[in-house]
């Protein structure tokens, strides 16, 4: 069950939210794994609220701003940890493993790969586990929100049975935005007959395709506004008033995008996926320099 308490005016790319719910708090299910898999094979996906640690979160988000204040992303004269952005310099992350992101990525690596994260992890999927090796880096600016989709369409040549942590490196007030989930929707039927057998990397080698090789593909996204989608998907849309220790973890199978950043702050977070160490990885997220979306992960098939 989702909460009834009423929530700030909120928006996704420019459109009115008027039936955003929060999300339901999965902690008082921690220590009863059946109950926690129940949950998530029922919502598409689980939030703990502090999980991960308030402090250990702030130390990762020190070493993120230094980046950005180093790389010249940050307004001059500002506290790097309000993460104000530059008016023109809009430098930023572009992904990649963490050792090569940061000078010391121990502070972002005790929150994402070790400690309660991988614990969790472990006892959810009851196995060994292993993260992917690609971490992507979040920064969101004010102005529209992440488009809707499903993950399994950016990482859907492995297991399916791989898991999303989305984690705030930040407080992030209603005014700037967060994570969007449609509840329920890692269910639709309608979705599992199209769309979610797309591969964003995929090409029809025996049509003619004017693009270059390296950017051949198709796109992600699902089409039409926030109320078109839920319409048509079912469910109810839900979010959160998340901080620093937040976690929400989905499949990739469950629908979800951003809420437009109305502040003047940036909002930062990272995307992370776990599975069993057993099951195929998806080869475009791993590896000591993971293709990710470039020319070598491209794939020709007959349409």
């Amino acid at each position: 069950m989702t909460t009834t308490t009423p929530l700030p005016p909120l928006t996704y790319r420019d459109e009115t939210l008027d039936d955003v719910r929060l999300m339901t708090d999965s902690s008082p299910l921690l220590g009863d794994i059946g109950a926690i898999r129940q949950r998530m094979s029922e919502a598409g996906y689980l939030y703990f609220p502090g999980f991960l640690g308030r402090e250990r979160v702030i130390e990762a988000r020190r070493q993120i701003v230094d980046r950005l204040e180093k790389a010249g992303a940050l307004a001059p004269g500002t506290d790097p940890m309000d993460a104000i952005p530059h008016p023109t310099n809009h430098a930023g992350f572009e992904g990649g493993r963490l050792d090569a992101l940061f000078e010391n990525p121990d502070p972002i690596d005790e929150v994402l790969y070790r400690g309660p994260m991988m614990q969790f992890f472990r006892e959810f999927l009851a196995a060994d586990v292993r993260h992917y090796d690609f971490t992507w880096m979040r920064q969101v600016p004010p102005g529209p929100a992440t488009p809707i989709h499903s993950d399994v369409v950016y990482m859907g040549r492995g297991t399916h049975q791989l898991f999303t942590a989305w984690t705030p490196m930040g407080d992030n007030s209603f005014d700037m935005g967060g994570l969007l989930i449609l509840e329920g929707s890692h269910r639709d039927p309608g979705l599992a007959k199209r769309y979610w057998k797309f591969d964003v990397d995929a090409f029809c080698s025996n049509h003619e395709d004017k693009r270059d090789a390296k950017t051949k593909g198709t796109g992600g996204w699902l089409r039409g506004t926030a109320k078109q989608i839920r319409h048509a998907v079912g469910g109810r849309w839900v979010t959160g008033d998340f901080r620093m220790g937040d976690v929400v973890i989905f499949s990739v199978y469950t629908v979800h995008g951003g809420t437009d950043n109305h502040s003047n702050v940036l909002r930062l977070s990272t995307d992370t996926r776990y599975q069993r160490v057993s099951e195929a990885a998806d080869e475009r997220w791993v590896g000591e320099k993971p293709p990710a979306h470039g020319p070598l992960a491209k794939r020709g098939m007959i349409c």
